[in-house]
């Protein structure tokens, strides 16, 4: 099953300016509508979170297992399945900010890079941490647009608790609150 699909994101810069994201959702397993409209809630509010005020472009891939564990392979010589990869365009550094010069000059938008969630292990994982598919599909998708502004979380210190600190704030902005056990 592929379908895409395009939601058109309306935001603000933080001098209170229109801002237009776009997110493109190609789904090859099937997704309901309440998790392609997770998704796009949640990286609008990734990108809100973090001040990104030039227009960007994210490409969401919603697959399974077996389609992430092929990705996973092919991509960084991985064979298993993951929860979600991310592809980004730019080398950035956590806080900094895409640039509108780096905007494709047909869309006058920055592209800012490629997530891959598989729904089946976002499933797998909210039942096994004990809290609900939403809040799981949410954190994947704040968690790889986070990959795509720079952030990243190979140490246990700084670089991880940074990270996950402002993956929780988004979350919060969002109404979704780390569920008690």
């Amino acid at each position: 099953m592929t379908n895409s699909i395009i939601f058109r994101i309306i935001g603000k810069t933080k001098g209170g300016l229109p801002l237009e994201h776009e997110v493109y959702i190609e789904a090859e397993v099937e997704t309901p509508p309440a998790v392609e409209e997770q998704i796009r809630r949640s990286v609008l509010a990734a990108l809100e979170g973090e001040g990104v005020d030039v227009p960007c472009i994210v490409e969401v891939c919603v697959t399974g297992d077996a389609g992430i564990r092929q990705t996973n392979l092919d991509m960084r010589g991985v064979d298993r399945p993951t929860d979600v990869l991310s592809f980004p365009m730019f080398e950035l550094s956590p806080g900094e900010k895409p640039r509108q010069e780096w905007a494709d000059p047909d869309t006058d938008k920055v592209l800012l890079g490629d997530m891959m969630i598989s729904l089946e292990r976002a499933n797998a994982q909210a039942e096994e941490f004990g809290h609900s598919p939403e809040r799981e599909v949410c954190y994947l998708a704040v968690h790889s647009v986070l990959h795509l502004l720079g952030y990243d979380h190979l140490d246990e210190g700084p670089m991880k608790a940074r990270m996950r600190e402002r993956e929780e704030a988004i979350l919060g902005k969002l109404g979704i609150a780390r569920e008690a056990p």
